[in-house]
């Protein structure tokens, strides 16, 4: 139930750094002591999904490659698991989508930083045997554009910083981090969206007009109480003004509460608790809607 996020400049060491994670925290689990919910520790990185380097050579392809990174990422959250994620991660923005995809999960998060100075990076990458070097012009591209992690933002804390000279990670501080840090609650920024049923449109447009005929068919023009048979089932009760109602007044008032809803079917809702679409809670609604227009 955690996210690590490894950010870095490339060829700074950060996979070396994800593997001693992975191993250390991999100990903490199988320890007799340990009795959290935690069971395993993954790694997602560009060589899991076998991105070539050359992905980051213009922006369009590197965009889809960090639509790649970012989708298996959610594919792999769960409670039951520390996710490392080793990339790059050098922008603040993609960074921050991360901390809310987390954050809607209830997830708890941590940061880490491994810094390494230009000329290392660069003489790494010129020796790399592996497949993986970057282009030259796309490395210097990269370092000038890497965008570092702050503590001061909420979406890089808690921020752990691992210098290149340094022989292990800080595991004691990520594992405190991932096992007992908070657990920060989703915002309205991050909830997921209620949708509504994908009959919710039909059932709106038929249940209001149902209530449309009943009123024209049954209405007396004195007024009062009137009884809405819509079904076996469900009868409904509105209270009329003493005139006769036209069809174009109805027909308009109709328009008008199907419009608003049908927004909120097509684009979510943001209300809390469950949303019910069903016709006796349009009924209900349809039904207030008339009593307060056609008395104005």
């Amino acid at each position: 139930m955690a996210l690590v996020t490894i950010s870095g400049y490339p060829c700074s060491g950060k996979t070396t750094r994800a593997m001693q994670i992975k191993e250390s925290l991999e100990h903490h689990l199988k320890d007799a002591s340990y009795q959290g919910p935690l069971k395993r520790i993954a790694v997602l990185s560009d060589d899991f999904l076998n991105l070539d380097r050359a992905v980051y050579d213009d922006s369009q392809s590197e965009k889809a490659a960090r639509g790649a990174l970012f989708t298996a990422m959610r594919r792999q959250l769960a409670l039951d698991t520390v996710l490392i994620v080793d990339a790059m991660n050098y922008i603040k923005g993609f960074r921050y989508q991360m901390y809310c995809a987390a954050r809607e999960m209830k997830l708890r998060l941590c940061t880490v930083y491994v810094i390494a100075n230009h000329e290392l990076c660069r003489e790494r990458n010129s020796t790399r045997s592996d497949g993986h070097r970057y282009s030259s012009e796309t490395l210097e591209n990269l370092l000038v554009r890497y965008e570092e992690p702050s503590s001061m933002v909420r979406w890089d804390s808690p921020l752990i910083s691992i210098l290149w000279t340094e022989e292990y990670s800080p595991v004691h501080q990520i594992w405190d981090s991932v096992s007992k840090g908070n657990v920060k609650p989703p915002n309205s920024g991050t909830l997921a969206t209620a949708k509504a049923p994908g009959d919710a449109l039909h059932i709106l447009e038929q249940t209001t007009a149902t209530i449309v005929s009943i009123i024209l068919a049954e209405q007396t023009g004195t007024g009062g109480r009137l009884e809405l048979p819509l079904s076996a089932s469900l009868k409904a009760h509105i209270t009329l003004p003493s005139r006769t109602i036209t069809l174009s007044g109805l027909q308009r008032l109709k328009r008008q509460f199907v419009t608003i809803h049908k927004k909120a079917i097509t684009l979510g809702t943001t209300e809390k608790g469950a949303v019910d679409w069903g016709e006796e809670s349009i009924t209900k609604k349809f039904v207030i809607y008339l009593e307060e227009n056609l008395i104005s």
